[in-house]
């Protein structure tokens, strides 16, 4: 067995999962001979990787083993989707629902956002867009900093994050608030970037699930593992941090996700970095939050 990186085991495992989860859930062919056949091309790119680097330790293959992961991330999101259940109920939509109901139009958070007009609705439409560039900017921010020693536990991390509420997916089936109530509570403005969004996600969004929120998870996971990592350009964890931030409001201000998949997305991102702690084996005495408040 070549040496695996700590980081591409999660890929490993959870391209594993989806293969017998299409056996468990009866998907109609192909689908399962599919994703069988798909993770184990997958999983074997990892293997032949692996096996390559430790026979000729080539600077290259270290940068393509670094990348490699980055693209499976959409796969690992499209798979989920083949998933869905089409009989489909929304009783657990009606309940998150009615809190957002409470924090956007009682609450006001609608109306603060929108008080300056398409400005700040704007802002956090183009957040809400950036989350799919988070992995390859923060790759790049590592090595121009020149750390790529620090990508396997960038990737690690990041990749946890995602994984975990990918893998929750098929236990909370759930169709996102502008599709299961659709023209309720929306944005009172259509800008240029809610239209891209709106445009990706018609022809790239699944429909198995949108609890806990990936989107929130994967940001806050990589913002907190690049405050740890580059200690030394602290601006990087700090833009990132704010961007979850941004993308955590976006996506429940334009009705992208629930509320409380932003908070079950929060504390996915939370496990992430205790689990990649764990598997490090290094101190557990900071959390996240803690280490971007020092």
């Amino acid at each position: 067995m070549p040496l695996l990186r700590r980081c591409e085991w999660p890929l490993i495992v959870y391209f594993l999962y989806t293969a017998a989860l299409s056996l468990v859930l009866h998907l109609r062919p192909p689908i399962p001979a599919i994703t069988i056949g798909l993770n184990l091309v997958v999983i074997a790119g990892f293997l032949l990787l692996a096996r390559a680097h430790s026979l000729r330790d080539r600077h290259f293959l270290g940068v393509f083993r670094d990348w490699y992961p980055v693209p499976l991330m959409l796969l690992a999101y499209r798979e989920m989707g083949w998933f869905a259940d089409p009989r489909h109920t929304v009783w657990l939509e009606r309940s998150w629902e009615a809190w957002d109901k409470v924090l956007l139009n009682h609450w006001g958070l609608r109306a603060a956002i929108e008080f300056l007009g398409p400005l700040l609705p704007s802002l956090l439409e183009l957040s809400y867009a950036l989350v799919y560039t988070i992995p390859s900017f923060a790759l790049a921010m590592l090595y121009v900093y020149r750390r790529r020693e620090r990508v396997p536990d960038f990737l690690l991390q990041f990749l946890l994050g995602i994984l975990i509420a990918y893998t929750l997916f098929p236990c909370f089936p759930s169709e996102p608030p502008r599709t299961a109530f659709p023209l309720q509570d929306l944005p009172s403005f259509l800008t240029p970037f809610r239209r891209l969004n709106l445009w990706l996600l018609s022809g790239y969004g699944i429909h198995t699930s949108v609890f806990p929120s990936a989107h929130v998870s994967g940001a806050f996971s990589g913002a907190f593992a690049m405050l740890r990592l580059m200690r030394e350009h602290r601006w990087v964890g700090w833009f990132l941090l704010g961007l979850a931030a941004s993308i955590a409001l976006a996506t429940v201000y334009g009705r992208y996700h629930y509320a409380a998949d932003a908070v079950a997305g929060f504390a996915v991102s939370l496990l992430a970095s205790a689990l990649s702690r764990r598997i490090r084996g290094g101190p557990a005495s900071r959390s996240p939050v803690a280490a971007a408040s020092g």
